[in-house]
């Protein structure tokens, strides 16, 4: 049986210690041991994980031990003998095996009951550099990095506020993700932070492998029919501080450079950082235009072929969306074809060397645009009408959302197809209903503030509101 407690013997905890971390098999975690005043100490840390240079120093000191030092209490030698910011001590041999597996150095001294840890790790970590899908024209151009407590320390230099509260979990029974829940004690919700807390707490699982997302669907059990996201990303830490002021919480998990802002509801996707970089009417228009040319996304070539179908429902001011050329593939058909090719050209750019990505633009826009139409296969409308939506997709930076669109759009277009008006009609109003019936993870409407209507909430969603002076 594996022995769980240290015991203050220096070879039993110093072998069971050993035995659990593997130190044998695994070529990186390391056992170092001095002497020093006539006792023993042994050093368990990860090769890489640790800053040389602090070890040494703490290596140093405690080679002027004297023998009296080893026969005080482990608090005692720890204040006497560790002369390092962030050390405490721990007796449970799992959890310093969680803690030496997440960067810390266990020390264990002979005659001591106890392991000090030192938190004197350092990750392997890039730089803050502005996230690539949610630049801004002007503003900050730091972003999250894939390292918590530097994510942490970024909104604490914009919010410096002690009600500003940082919640730690361990999540994954394998993994052991480290997780922090954000809030601003006050402003948030206290009934949503200690459910929240109570779930991060609860969570039966064995890895977060995928980060955030991972943590998303363990904590939220949604309909796996309804495409709109009930979670909001943010790599952006001035956008993750406006959340916090506005009374939302944040969960960074270790790992992943993007912040979870909950609760999260359809209009909230509305906000960007670039509005609030301008003055109130210039950001108002910049909302409102990304608003409408959103939606516009989401019914524009499902109406275009609902007219072109049925082309006795055409206005004479509108004869021009006609298409001129018909050929035998169908309309319906050439759409769906472009709505998966506009998926195979983003798979494909995420593969492309930095070097080719000109040369790959040139080729998908020759074969797609020029090409598709000689041959026969596209007419010009539908390449200039999906042209329009791909682009306009970008609009908005949550890929979530974009894709829930296009699920939506594609099943508004199915449906048109197969019933005409009344397919039309019908696919609306299951939008509507899938979003109405969507709850955000605090039980709120997903429609909010359109239902219930709070007059105030939708104003300051749709209009960028002067800074408040009082």
């Amino acid at each position: 049986m594996l022995q769980t407690t240290l015991t203050g013997s220096y070879q039993e905890d110093t072998k069971s210690l050993s035995q659990q971390l593997r130190v044998a098999e695994s070529f990186d975690v390391v056992n170092r041991e001095l002497e020093s005043g006539g006792g023993k100490l042994s050093f368990y840390f990860i090769d890489g994980f640790v800053k040389d240079e602090v070890m040494e120093k703490i290596m140093e000191f405690l080679l002027k031990a004297k023998p009296e030092d080893f026969s005080r209490g482990p608090e005692a030698f720890m204040a006497r003998m560790v002369p390092y910011v962030e050390a405490a001590v721990e007796r449970d041999i799992p959890k310093v095996i969680t803690a030496v597996l997440s960067g810390q150095v266990a020390l264990v001294a002979e005659g001591i009951t106890g392991a000090v840890l030192i938190d004197a790790r350092t990750y392997p970590a890039r730089g803050p550099e502005e996230p690539e899908d949610d630049r801004v024209l002007r503003g900050a151009r730091d972003g999250f990095t894939e390292t918590l407590i530097f994510n942490t320390a970024l909104i604490r230099r914009r919010i410096r506020d002690p009600y500003l509260t940082v919640q730690h979990f361990s999540v994954g029974k394998r993994s052991k993700t480290d997780v922090a829940l954000c809030y601003i004690d006050g402003s948030a919700d206290p009934k949503l932070v200690r459910s929240l807390a109570d779930r991060l707490k609860s969570l039966r699982v064995d890895a977060l492998t995928m980060g955030q997302e991972s943590l998303a669907e363990a904590l939220l059990h949604g309909k796996w029919y309804n495409p709109f996201p009930k979670v909001r990303y943010t790599e952006r830490p001035d956008a993750a501080a406006a959340c916090l002021l506005e009374g939302r919480l944040l969960l960074l998990v270790d790992n992943s450079p993007a912040a979870a802002i909950l609760p999260t509801c359809l209009l909230d996707f509305a906000q960007e950082t670039d509005d609030y970089c301008f003055p109130p009417l210039t950001g108002t228009y910049l909302r409102i235009t990304r608003i409408g040319i959103f939606f516009l996304t989401l019914f524009f070539t499902p109406l275009w072929y609902l007219l072109v179908s049925h082309p006795q429902y055409i206005p004479p001011w509108l004869s021009f969306i006609q298409v001129q050329e018909p050929n035998s593939v169908p309309i319906l058909l050439q759409l769906f074809i472009i709505e998966f090719a506009v998926d195979g050209l983003k798979l494909a750019s995420l593969n492309t060397p930095n070097m080719l990505s000109g040369s790959f633009s040139v080729v998908a826009a020759l074969i797609l645009g020029d090409f598709a139409v000689k041959t026969g296969w596209f007419v010009p409308e539908v390449i200039l009408y999906m042209a329009f939506v791909a682009i306009a997709n970008f609009t908005q930076p949550s890929f979530e959302l974009g894709y829930a669109f296009k699920f939506l759009r594609m099943g508004l277009l199915l449906l048109t197809g197969l019933f005409g008006v009344w397919g039309f009609g019908g696919g609306c109003v299951l939008i509507v209903l899938l979003a109405a019936t969507n709850k955000t993870i605090s039980g709120q409407s997903y429609l909010y503030p359109l239902i219930p209507f709070h007059g105030p909430s939708l104003r300051a969603l749709l209009m960028r509101k002067p800074i408040d002076r009082h």
